[in-house]
């Protein structure tokens, strides 16, 4: 499941592979994933332009466009959004393909999937040099939409400076993972970086969120920023350190105790029940 790295590697495979390449076509036709647009309106609006810059606030990626020249012909902000399971898939102009992100564990890489499951390609843009950008989306969770908003997110959590964490997270009184899961609060948090950062801090995931220290909120900010760069740099969520101790009858990796399992704001969480209080 994308969260934060994971869309922080489908920005960067974007930037390095997508930018400046004349559009000569785009498939909008799912009706589903490119809601409220209708067939042919995210085309019509595409074509002929570039994509100029790539941007990512939380898990929240848009494209701005330009004119072909390079020019300051502005086009629409194109909002790229993975949901729970999408992948962004670009295919360079002699044909290999440049992925972003590694989420899918079944042995087989997005573009090979994606070869071999043309249906789950809910939207693409085929530039002029014959190459493409393909959003692959199996459980078709994704969004594909013109000049989406983004002012409803928070402050992005990769480097949320502390002041701002420490303003922003105690507020009210829901379980501090509720708080870091709320997009509104904190952009870019999911259920496995949630967890990992939790575990990080040694703070129990259902603790009110008005409960919290000052030191309990400071150490949680920088195990938070400590955590989702870690992920960035080593590819993913998946590689955080209790992460593949998340099943029933997994221990913490610390000290050994048997994790505990419970849903926390809808979300399967686990939490070492010794050291996280």
């Amino acid at each position: 499941m994308p969260e934060l790295p994971e869309v922080d590697s489908a920005r960067a495979v974007i930037a390095a592979a997508a930018l400046h390449r004349p559009i000569a076509d785009v498939d909008d036709t799912d009706r589903w994933e490119c809601r409220p647009h209708g067939p042919g309106e995210i085309r019509s609006a595409l074509l002929g332009r570039t994509l100029s810059e790539v941007h990512r606030r939380g898990k929240s990626l848009w494209c701005e466009t330009g004119g072909v020249d390079g020019s300051a012909d502005a086009g629409p902000i194109l909002g790229l959004h993975l949901g729970m399971s999408g992948r962004i898939v670009i295919t360079a102009a002699d044909g290999a393909s440049i992925e972003g992100g590694d989420y899918f564990r079944d042995g087989r890489s997005a573009a090979e999937q994606a070869d071999a499951h043309p249906e789950w390609t809910r939207f693409s843009i085929t530039f002029a040099d014959g190459g493409a950008l393909r959003l692959f989306d199996k459980r078709r969770l994704g969004r594909v939409r013109l000049d989406p908003d983004i002012d409803a997110l928070g402050p992005d959590a990769a480097g949320i400076p502390r002041r701002v964490f420490v303003e922003r997270v105690p507020r009210g009184h829901a379980a501090i993972k509720a708080r870091l899961l709320d997009q509104s609060v904190i952009a870019g948090v999911g259920n496995l970086l949630a967890d990992e950062t939790l575990w990080q801090a040694r703070i129990d995931p259902r603790r009110p969120v008005d409960e919290l220290s000052a030191g309990e909120l400071a150490r949680l900010h920088e195990c938070l920023v400590a955590a989702t760069d870690s992920a960035i740099r080593l590819g993913g969520v998946h590689t955080g350190e209790i992460v593949e101790h998340r099943h029933v009858g997994g221990h913490c990796p610390r000290c050994g105790t048997e994790l505990r399992r419970a849903t926390v704001a809808g979300r399967t969480t686990f939490w070492c029940p010794k050291e996280q209080t």
